[in-house]
């Protein structure tokens, strides 16, 4: 028996011991270090960040780039010696193959559905960056093909990791502000236009394959400045506006604490829908059945772009003592015994103040890699990433009802969450449905 199967066969052991499925048969590949072999898709902005973030784990080796832009590309290659690269994913994941284990895909939106797929139907685990889909009904697929596939996934909210996020859910389960009735979550960004649908086309520069950028999205011409590099977020086809930006972080720890599952209804106040872009200003409200964290009454409002903050105007929910005023970007959290306010990216405050008083630290370790831990699990080591795909879908599902609220502003959409349906506004389960994708 060789070593490389010798080696495959301990990590499986050594996954069943710590309470995992037995992973596929190809968990390492064909390293001859026998190293994690990794691709990485979209290796610029934030992909820069993912790829740096995986190599630097010394158990992993990067083997594929693939960016459709050629600049970005070739200044990754030279920071990872020896990697080939790519263009197009599917012909990365083609020629690498069995020698690849992982891949990350950091893209705009639109195209995290289908190279996610394409990935784990290779029975490669797979690390995707943040709205997990731009689609509804592509999140729950995702989160179908990875328990078949059985591989290890995670969603990359990062935040969800950071120690502030891990002791804010703690004090929620345990407690310390009672049963929660009401959260109020906002931020400050309008990733969306409200202007006339872009007109003309500009020449497409020689180093960026416009084709393979929108894959299998619908055509629109290239416009200089308005799609590559920064502003797809704006529009239906590619983005999700600020919901899929920053909603997705600012969701999960109040969705996590609480042990929310699908919303029971959602309603949008923003513009008309022009079917192009998305509003730069919504506010989205939530109805959820209670948890044991809740009260049955449980309630959840979303405020983006220029209504957020949300304004107290007498609103005790909202009032803030001293002075003080609400962060751009964050979460408040209202109990029967207090309330909790998140910013994003820092730790809790409480109020009424005598309530720090009550505080015991809670017993969790306070650094947490999401990245490693990842990693981690695909060796077989530690708990399910905390932003696996079973946890990413149905949080992801929540966020993107909203996108699908703000085509049918001031109607109530009464929500299925296992039928995947809008009950009362069958119109409504065009936009929930798998897109119809292009073939490129």
């Amino acid at each position: 028996m060789n070593h490389k199967t010798t080696r495959r066969q301990l990590l499986q052991t050594t996954s069943v011991l710590a309470g995992f499925q037995i992973l596929p048969s190809g968990l390492l590949a064909n390293s001859p270090n026998g190293k994690l072999c990794t691709a990485h898709i979209g290796v610029g902005g934030k992909g820069s960040t993912d790829t740096r973030s995986i190599a630097s784990d010394s158990r992993s080796e990067v083997l594929g780039l693939c960016d459709i832009d050629a600049k970005r590309l070739e200044g990754a290659a030279k920071k990872y010696k020896g990697t080939k690269t790519f263009q197009d994913y599917r012909e990365m994941l083609t020629s690498l193959g069995d020698k690849i284990d992982a891949v990350s895909i950091s893209t705009p939106d639109h195209t995290h559905y289908p190279a996610t797929l394409a990935a784990m139907e290779m029975g490669k685990h797979v690390y995707t960056q943040k709205p997990l889909t731009n689609n509804l009904a592509e999140a729950r697929h995702l989160m179908e093909v990875a328990r078949e596939k059985k591989v290890v996934t995670q969603m990359g909210i990062q935040n969800k990791s950071t120690y502030g996020y891990r002791m804010s859910k703690r004090f929620i389960q345990d407690g310390v502000i009672g049963k929660v009735s009401k959260v109020y979550v906002w931020s400050f960004k309008d990733w969306g236009y409200d202007g006339e649908p872009y007109k003309g086309e500009d020449p497409v520069p020689d180093y960026l394959d416009w084709n393979l950028w929108l894959g299998s999205a619908p055509v629109h011409p290239f416009l200089k400045g308005k799609y590559h590099p920064g502003n797809w977020r704006r529009i239906i086809d590619f983005g999700c506006g600020t919901l899929g930006d920053m909603g997705i972080h600012i969701f999960d720890t109040p969705f996590d604490a609480l042990a929310l599952t699908a919303p029971t209804w959602v309603k949008a106040e923003c513009r008309k829908p022009n079917h192009f872009s998305l509003p730069t200003k919504n506010i989205v409200t939530y109805g959820f059945e209670g948890t044991q964290y809740t009260t049955k009454d449980f309630e959840w409002v979303w405020y983006d772009g220029k209504y957020a903050p949300p304004k107290a105007d007498g609103n005790p929910d909202l009032e803030l003592p001293d002075g003080l005023d609400l962060p751009r970007q964050g979460a408040m959290f209202v109990g029967e015994n207090g309330r909790m306010l998140l910013p994003h990216i820092a730790g809790p405050q409480f109020f009424p103040k005598s309530i720090y008083k009550t505080l015991v630290k809670p017993d969790i370790p306070t650094k947490v890699n999401h990245y490693t831990q990842w990693i981690d699990a695909i060796y077989g080591k530690g708990d399910a990433p905390s932003a696996n795909f079973d946890y990413a879908a149905p949080m992801c599902e929540t966020v993107l009802l909203g996108v699908v609220a703000g085509r049918f502003p001031g109607k109530t959409l009464n929500w299925d969450g296992r039928k995947m349906e809008c009950t009362n506004l069958p119109e409504a389960n065009q936009y929930v449905a798998k897109r119809k994708l292009r073939k490129y």
